[in-house]
């Protein structure tokens, strides 16, 4: 089964169309402060085109909780991911009011060592300065509880996405600055946020690839040392649940 995608920073419909079009099972909407800050009209309009399957996910950092659920519900948003100083309190309260809940730590921070405490459906592993396309060492997401499904972010590319899948075996991986084009403003300032479709294409068959090979590599006992970071929902080997034909179903998988 391949490993989820969630291509996140998404400011136009052109390019949530085209990273779901290329293989994307989620996009990130950021309403946190970003130089890929969407507004709600435009993240709105973008969701109500979306096939029913793609996981949609709301950023937000360090926001009022009650203003989390309410942009949630107004945009029509499947999960919100929070990636800020949230507590534990914030995190439930926020998971009962929303289908799911992603929450954000820093690889090798003493909080994610108790990421178990925010009682959150995924658990995203980043670099210090999320979006910053810095890539964090790995080595520091070991300290993650057992149990939990990771999702792994910081600088992943399709050139470096497979090895990270092969030292991390993350449920899932989240990419944003490893799959945009920079593009000139007419004040001649670097604008970030646009989205290339043949970078999504070539990072959702570099994960295809890795996800391959780290299926068909493990042995029973390496497998059973990473199920709790990589469980899926199905055992199944027939065709329909290969990585080239679809995405795994992940809302069976988060039920």
């Amino acid at each position: 089964m391949r490993v989820f995608i969630k291509v996140c920073g998404i400011t136009s419909k052109e390019d949530g169309l085209s990273a779901v079009a290329m293989g994307a099972d989620a996009l990130g909407f950021v309403f946190a402060p970003s130089p890929r800050q969407i507004d709600r009209a435009t993240s709105a309009d973008i969701t109500a085109r979306l096939p029913r399957g793609v996981l949609t996910v709301g950023v937000f950092q360090n926001q009022d909780k009650e203003n989390v659920v309410k942009i949630a519900d107004k945009v029509s948003l499947k999960a919100v991911q929070l990636h800020g100083n949230e507590t534990p309190e914030e995190t439930k309260w926020i998971k009962d009011r929303v289908p799911y809940v992603i929450k954000g730590f820093t690889g090798g921070s003493e909080q994610l060592i108790n990421a178990k405490d925010w009682q959150a459906d995924i658990v995203l592993i980043d670099a210090p300065v999320p979006g910053s396309g810095k890539v964090f060492d790995w080595e520091q997401a070991d300290n993650a509880p057992s149990g939990i499904k990771i999702m792994l972010a910081g600088g992943l590319t399709a050139n470096n996405v497979g090895d990270a899948i092969k030292r991390v075996r993350p449920w899932g991986v989240d990419v944003s600055t490893g799959v945009e084009i920079s593009r000139e403003s007419k004040a001649g300032t670097i604008q970030k946020g646009k989205k290339d479709p043949i970078a999504i294409k070539e990072f959702v068959a570099a994960v295809a690839e890795a996800s391959e090979n780290l299926s068909g590599n493990n042995s029973p006992e390496e497998e059973g040392t990473k199920t709790n970071h990589n469980s899926m929902a199905t055992d199944s080997t027939s065709d329909e649940h290969l990585p080239d034909k679809q995405p795994y179903d992940w809302e069976a998988d988060l039920l």
